[in-house]
């Protein structure tokens, strides 16, 4: 590799920020919002059965709670994120080949650097038989973007950043008993991503860009225990999946074609159900999230030379949700929740590109049933961020001393819109949690 490359390599974080969101919606750069239904209550109790059958994404044994015939729900959600920061780079001051450029300092604002962000979500399910059921689940599980202005004070560490996802995952359930349920189903799982970082060592400071992209595979089980009756426990387990991105590598000059190994976290999570009165229940979810499998993958040329070393070394992550709801007559529900979300990154390892930390989620919503076989669902959440700061200077993994060191304070929080359609075919809408208030 010429030494022209090797120093345009000062400017690219390569995949450093596959977990490119500064503001995701959930710890790390995943997309907890699935489901319009459960974003009403912070996504408590999400992996019991219900009148949605969205709950699919995290256990996928909830879809034995589907009434007769075909399914379907389309959700939609609106993730209108805000996020600044306002900090000073402050140049090493040395010179830069092979142009002898000495970076100058600078506190140029990012602006608002958080995209807001359209994220849609289909369910389908068919009873095949009371024992049986068929269950497709389209999903964006992790994604989002970040742009701040060209010529920021953290160039030199980031510009934008870009990732998306799709997961299309076929799955089938059975039934053993009122009390047991199991299921199983197959994620395919499509991941792009492509990064942006000011070039330091070219007059003009231009943009070196990284891009790739990949098909993987994974699993994702789950049971439904009802020990009694107005109780349900949910577990739930989706792993995570493989992926070898390929792509380019671009400075001035330069095009490299790259490949890098790396795997989306696994996640495990435990919801319970418990009925208090015949209008209203109580429901809560505790869930771990595997990041701590993200060490240091690599970017490598096509003759196996490491291009970029990726430093992550994130922390687990896990979620705290508590909800209720309400059945203010036949037609309406009423629900809420308040979630804490312990993120997997700290200042150690806090970057310009995904300044993540623990997250206050505080949430609203209703579900109306239009008629027999169409039901709506309404779901706002609003999320407040920990003060956070980020110090890339000296010990901090992302340092690169020819450069220098970026210190800011992170300005974030999170607004987040949602509503679905739910529509049954071929019986009527089985409402369980109903049945109390229908026979009285």
């Amino acid at each position: 590799m010429t030494n022209r490359i090797k120093n345009a390599l000062l400017a690219v974080s390569a995949l450093t920020a596959v977990g490119i969101a500064t503001e995701a919606s959930a710890g790390g750069f995943a997309l907890r919002e699935q489901s319009s239904y459960y974003q009403g209550m912070s996504f408590a109790g999400y992996g019991t059965t219900g009148p949605s059958i969205s709950s699919i994404f995290w256990n996928p044994a909830t879809i034995t709670g589907a009434p007769d015939g075909l399914t379907f729900e389309a959700h939609n959600t609106l993730i209108v994120p805000t996020g600044k920061m306002d900090g000073t780079f402050t140049s090493s001051g040395a010179a830069l080949p092979p142009f002898g450029i000495v970076l100058p300092n600078s506190n140029a604002p990012s602006g608002d650097v958080a995209n807001d962000a359209y994220i849609p979500a289909s369910y389908t399910a068919y009873k095949v038989t009371d024992q049986v059921f068929f269950g497709l689940a389209i999903n964006a599980p992790f994604g989002l973007s970040t742009k701040p202005n060209e010529n920021w004070a953290g160039q030199f560490y980031s510009r934008s950043s870009k990732a998306a996802s799709l997961n299309v995952t076929p799955m089938i359930g059975y039934k053993f008993n009122e009390m047991l349920s199991f299921a199983f189903g197959l994620q395919i799982q499509q991941f792009a991503v492509a990064l942006k970082t000011g070039v330091p060592n070219v007059p003009g400071f231009p943009t070196g860009s990284l891009e790739g992209d990949d098909i993987g595979f994974g699993v994702t089980a789950g049971v439904t225990l009802k020990p009694i009756e107005g109780t349900e426990i949910g577990l739930g387990y989706r792993s995570g999946v493989s992926h070898q991105l390929s792509g380019t590598f671009v400075a001035p000059g330069t095009s490299i074609p790259i490949t890098a190994n790396l795997i989306t976290p696994d996640m495990v999570n435990l919801s319970v159900k418990q009925r208090v009165t015949d209008a209203f229940r109580v429901l809560g979810t505790v869930e771990w999230t595997n990041w701590s499998r993200f060490k240091t993958p690599r970017a490598l040329a096509p003759n196996g030379a490491t291009v970029k070393a990726l430093p992550f070394n994130y922390s687990d992550g896990w979620y705290f949700a508590l909800g209720g709801e309400y059945d203010f007559n036949e037609d309406l529900t009423l629900r809420a929740g308040i979630a804490y979300e312990l993120s997997p990154i700290d200042t150690d390892i806090r970057s310009t590109r995904l300044p993540d930390n623990d997250r206050l989620w505080l949430s609203a919503g209703a579900s109306y049933q239009v008629m027999d076989n169409l039901a709506v669902d309404f779901g706002y959440t609003y999320i407040h961020t920990a003060a956070t700061r980020v110090n890339i200077g000296p010990g901090h993994q992302d340092y690169v001393p020819a450069l220098g060191t970026y210190s800011s304070n992170v300005d974030a929080n999170v607004n987040i819109v949602s509503a679905s359609l739910r529509y049954t075919w071929g019986g009527p809408v089985e409402r369980p949690e109903l049945d109390p208030i229908r026979k009285y």
